[in-house]
């Protein structure tokens, strides 16, 4: 579903060539759920924005869903695949204020003409513990309630494939905690490919296997179950 090959991602600053990653190789099997973890700064957002698609790698190649090489693709090439395939989960909830909650969990599915888009989404906040709040503006509602929202416009594309950024970054422990459940219960219900960035141990024990990054580089994986990621690195 998701494979890296060499991946390497270089900058340019004013004190010359930055290495972000270098030697990346892994591969996520369908269904999966992958945390990826390291320290803050040793590389793992860069990884998962490339693995998404948002962003280049300076060489290597990676490939989603089996045969769609986006590093060969320009951006709106890659673009199209995000919305065919991909889901996203921020931990600033990215949420567009001038839209309520149930606009905001549309908008995926109006974007692509889908007549059902209302419906979907209704009952996807209905599903998250939201059906109440349907016409709250973002600023309206909790972080908690934020990310919920965020987490149902994830799924309302139906999406093969979820990434997922720190997503209880901004959540106290017990908000953190109905999220990580929240989650990991509708990723089951739409069977659902999940890679996802954390520093909460908790969240990374939730899942199939971890991937450590320690500055750029792959260095260590923790198999939790008995289909593991396939992972190589430099």
């Amino acid at each position: 579903m998701i494979k890296a090959i060499e991946v390497g991602k270089v900058v340019d600053t004013s004190e010359g060539s930055l290495v972000i990653l270098e030697g990346i190789s892994l591969e996520i099997n369908q269904g999966q759920s992958v945390a990826i973890i390291g320290a803050s700064g040793s590389g793992k957002t860069t990884l998962l924005s490339l693995l998404a698609g948002l962003d280049s790698p300076t060489r290597g190649e990676i490939v989603l869903g089996g045969d769609q090489v986006i590093t060969a693709m320009d951006e709106a090439e890659r673009a199209a695949v995000r919305g065919a395939m991909v889901g996203f989960v921020f931990q600033t909830f990215q949420l567009l204020g001038s839209l309520t909650a149930l606009e905001n969990v549309m908008l995926p599915a109006e974007l692509r003409g889908d007549a059902s888009a209302f419906d979907n989404a209704k009952a996807l906040l209905d599903r998250v513990g939201l059906g109440h709040r349907l016409q709250h503006y973002p600023r309206q509602l909790s972080g908690g309630e934020q990310q919920r929202v965020a987490i149902a416009r994830a799924f309302a594309s139906n999406p093969s494939i979820l990434f997922a950024d720190e997503p209880t970054g901004n959540l106290d422990s017990k908000t953190g905690d109905k999220i990580i459940d929240l989650l990991f219960e509708l990723n089951a219900d739409f069977g659902t490919t999940l890679v996802l960035v954390t520093h909460d141990v908790r969240l990374a024990a939730r899942c199939d296997a971890s991937i450590r990054i320690e500055a750029g580089h792959l260095v260590h994986e923790d198999d939790q179950a008995s289909k593991p990621a396939s992972v190589a690195g430099a």
